[in-house]
C-alpha cells in the first residue's frame, strides 16, 4: 500500500513537470503554427499510440463505449480540444509573458475543481475555500499586471488572454473531475476513449474553420520547424503525463494529486528564466500568493477530513 502511494506521487511529479515544460517549450512554436492545427497534430498522435497500446492490453473490447458516449465526448472534448485550443491561444494572445500566466492559471486547478465539484456533484466549498479563491486571484491579478492595473485595459489583449487560459483551465478540471465516472474502467481506457472523442472534436472544428477561410493548413516547413515542440508534446506532456496523472490521482487521491499542479508555475519560471526572460518582483510575489492560498486550503482539506473521521 506505502508503495503504491509513493508511486502515486512519482506519477503526479512526472505529470505536472511535464506540463509545466510546455508553456516554455510552446512560446516560440506558436509563433509559428497556429494553435488549432497543433492541437491536432498533438493529441491525434497521442489518440494512436493510445488506441495500440489499449488494443495490446486490453483488446477490441475495451474501445465500446456502454453507452457513455455523450459522457465520454463531452470530458474528451473539454480536455483536448477545449484546454488546448483556449490555453495555447490566450498564451499566444498574451506574448512573451503567456507562458508564465498560463502556468499560473494551471495552479489555480485545485479551486476551479472546488466549483466545479459545487455544480457537479453538489459538494458545497468551505469558507476557507472561497476565501483561497479570493486570495488566489489576488495572486493571479498581481502576475498579470505586474503591478499596473491599467495593463488589463490598456488594448494589448490582456484580459482577453486571461480569460483564454482561465476558461482552458475550467476545461481541464472538468476532465479530472470526469474521471470518478468510470471507476471500473481502467485508465488507460478513460485516457484513450476520451482522447479519441476529443480529437473527433478538434477535427470538426478543424474543417469548419479551415473550409470557412478562418484557418489555413500548415505547410511542411512549418511542421517542420515545430517538430522539437511536437515530440516534448506528444510524448512527456501528451501520453506519458496525462497517463501519469490519471493514475496518480487514482492512487493517492484527488486530494493530494491536485497539490502538485503548485508545481507547474515554479517549472516554468525556471524555464523561462533560463531561455532569458526577466521576472518581475510582481510576479514572483503573485506566484507565491497564489501558490499560499492553494496549500493552505488544502491542508485546512486535510484537517476537516482527518476530524470527520474521528
Amino acid at each position: 500500500m506505502v508503495k503504491k502511494y509513493f508511486f502515486g506521487l512519482l506519477l503526479c511529479l512526472v505529470a505536472v513537470i511535464s506540463w509545466g515544460g510546455m508553456f516554455p517549450v510552446m512560446a516560440p512554436a506558436l509563433n509559428i503554427m497556429d494553435p488549432f492545427y497543433f492541437t491536432l497534430f498533438r493529441y491525434g498522435s497521442v489518440a494512436i499510440i493510445f488506441s495500440l497500446i489499449l488494443l495490446c492490453v486490453e483488446g477490441p473490447k475495451s474501445f465500446r463505449p456502454e453507452g457513455q458516449s455523450l459522457k465520454l465526448w463531452i470530458f474528451g472534448t473539454s480536455a483536448f480540444a477545449g484546454f488546448s485550443f483556449l490555453v495555447f491561444l490566450g498564451q499566444k494572445v498574451a506574448g512573451p509573458s503567456g507562458a508564465i500566466i498560463a502556468s499560473v492559471m494551471m495552479a489555480v486547478q485545485p479551486l476551479l475543481g472546488v466549483l466545479v465539484n459545487w455544480i457537479y456533484r453538489s459538494i458545497k466549498p468551505t469558507v476557507v475555500s472561497v476565501i483561497s479563491m479570493i486570495i488566489a486571484a489576488l495572486g493571479v491579478f498581481m502576475v498579470v499586471t505586474k503591478g499596473n492595473p491599467s495593463a488589463l485595459l490598456s488594448g494589448n489583449n490582456t484580459l482577453l488572454a486571461v480569460m483564454l487560459i482561465l476558461f482552458g483551465a475550467l476545461c481541464w478540471v472538468v476532465y479530472t473531475a470526469g474521471g470518478a465516472d468510470f471507476p471500473k474502467w481502467s485508465i488507460l481506457r478513460y485516457s484513450t476513449l476520451t482522447t479519441l472523442y476529443g480529437v473527433a472534436s478538434v477535427i470538426v472544428v478543424l474543417v469548419i474553420a479551415t473550409s470557412l477561410g478562418w484557418l489555413s493548413f500548415p505547410t511542411i516547413r512549418s511542421i517542420g520547424s515545430v517538430s522539437s515542440a511536437l515530440i516534448y508534446m506528444i510524448t512527456l506532456a501528451g501520453v506519458i503525463a496525462v497517463f501519469a496523472w490519471n493514475l496518480g490521482n487514482r492512487l493517492i487521491g484527488p486530494i493530494n494529486g491536485i497539490l502538485f499542479m503548485n508545481l507547474v508555475p515554479i517549472t516554468s519560471f525556471i524555464i523561462s528564466i533560463t531561455n532569458g526572460y526577466k521576472v518581475s518582483v510582481f510576479e514572483l510575489l503573485g506566484c507565491t500568493i497564489t501558490i499560499a492560498a492553494l496549500i493552505g486550503n488544502n491542508i485546512y482539506g486535510r484537517i476537516k477530513s482527518t476530524t470527520t473521521k474521528k
